[in-house]
C-alpha cells in the first residue's frame, strides 16, 4: 500500500469534508426550504444553501468552527493500515495550516492549544474489525461542538423506558431533551440515538448514527426505523424551526443505533449534530486503488 497516496486522498477526504456538506443533508435541507411556511426560517434555510454554494466557490470552510474530528476505519483480515493514525494526524495539521481549519483542539483543563487541531486522544479513531471485508474504509467526521451543549444521557430501566406504552419514557426524554437544546445546536440539526450497552456504549452509539449514515436512509431494523420517523416528526411538530427562530422543520433527521445491555438498566445517548453535516472518506482496496466515499 503507498502511504503516501493514502495520506494525499485522506488530505482531500479532509478538505471535502469542510468545504462541503454532505449531499444526503444538502438535499433535506432543500426539501426542509420547499415546504416551509415560516418567513423567518425560510430566510434563514435560504442563507445556509447560500453559504455552501458560496463556500464550495470560494474553497473556503463551510463553517468557521471545524468541530471536533471523528474518524471510522473498518478493515478485515490481513488488511490493515498501521500508519493511519498518522495520516489522519499529519492531514488535519496540514488543514490547519493551510486555513481550512480554525485551531481549536485544547488540553480540557489547562486549555492549552497547540495550534493544529492535534492533542491527546485527537484525532479519535474508532476500529470497526469486519472479517470479510476485502477492503478498508475511512469515514471522518467533524462535528461542531456547539450542538454538543444540547447532548444528554439517562440510563433508563426497564419501567421507565414505558414499553407497555410504546416506550413513551424514552420519547418524553427525546422531546424534552429537544426543547431545552432549544437553537444551541444550530438548527435544522440531526440526532444521533444510542440505547444500550453502558453509558460509554451508548454515546458512542448515538455519535456513530448521526455522523456515518446518509440522513435520507432507512433503518434496516423495523422498530428502531419507525422510532426514528416518529421522533423526527414529533420534534418538528414542537416549532422550534431553523436556527430555533420558530417553523415547521427543526430535526432532518433521526438516528438510532443499539447494543444489547444487562437486564437491570437500558442507557440512552443524545447527540446533536448541526446542519453543517461535515463529512467525507476514502475506500482502499486491496490492489491499491482508492475510492472515494460520501
Amino acid at each position: 500500500m503507498d502511504e503516501n497516496r493514502v495520506k494525499e486522498a485522506m488530505h482531500d477526504a479532509v478538505i471535502r469534508a469542510v468545504t462541503e456538506i454532505s449531499g444526503d443533508v444538502r438535499g433535506l435541507l432543500s426539501s426542509a426550504l420547499a415546504r416551509e411556511t415560516n418567513e423567518t426560517a425560510k430566510s434563514m434555510l435560504s442563507s445556509m444553501l447560500d453559504n455552501l454554494d458560496i463556500a464550495k466557490a470560494e474553497d473556503k470552510a463551510v463553517c468557521q468552527s471545524p468541530g471536533y474530528p471523528t474518524t471510522w476505519i473498518s478493515y478485515g483480515d490481513g488488511f490493515f493500515p498501521g500508519f493511519a493514525p498518522q495520516v489522519i494526524a499529519g492531514a488535519l495539521a496540514e488543514a490547519t495550516k493551510k486555513g481550512y481549519l480554525r485551531p481549536s483542539i485544547v488540553d480540557p483543563l489547562t486549555r492549552h492549544n497547540p495550534g493544529d487541531n492535534t492533542g491527546k486522544g485527537v484525532p479519535n479513531i474508532e476500529y470497526q474489525y469486519r472479517p470479510d471485508q476485502p477492503y478498508t474504509d475511512f469515514i471522518i467526521s467533524f462535528k461542531g461542538c456547539g450542538a454538543e451543549l444540547g447532548n444528554a444521557v439517562k440510563i433508563f430501566t426497564t419501567a421507565t423506558l414505558k414499553l407497555d406504552q410504546d416506550y413513551a419514557g424514552l420519547k418524553r426524554f427525546v422531546l424534552e431533551t429537544a426543547i431545552n437544546a432549544g437553537g444551541k445546536p444550530c438548527p435544522p440539526f440531526g440526532i444521533g440515538i444510542g440505547i444500550g450497552g453502558q453509558m460509554d456504549i451508548a454515546a458512542k452509539l448515538s455519535r456513530e448514527a448521526i455522523s456515518t449514515r446518509r440522513w435520507d436512509d432507512e433503518n434496516p431494523d423495523p422498530l428502531l426505523g419507525r422510532l426514528e420517523k416518529e421522533l423526527c416528526s414529533s420534534i418538528n411538530a414542537l416549532g422550534l424551526g431553523a436556527a430555533g427562530t420558530g417553523g415547521d422543520t427543526v430535526c432532518l433527521a433521526v438516528k438510532i443505533g443499539s447494543a444489547a445491555t444487562h437486564t437491570a438498566i437500558a442507557p440512552v445517548a443524545i447527540n446533536f449534530h448541526c446542519w453543517v453535516a461535515r463529512r467525507a472518506g476514502i475506500r482502499i482496496h486491496r490492489d491499491g486503488t482508492i475510492e472515494k466515499l460520501l
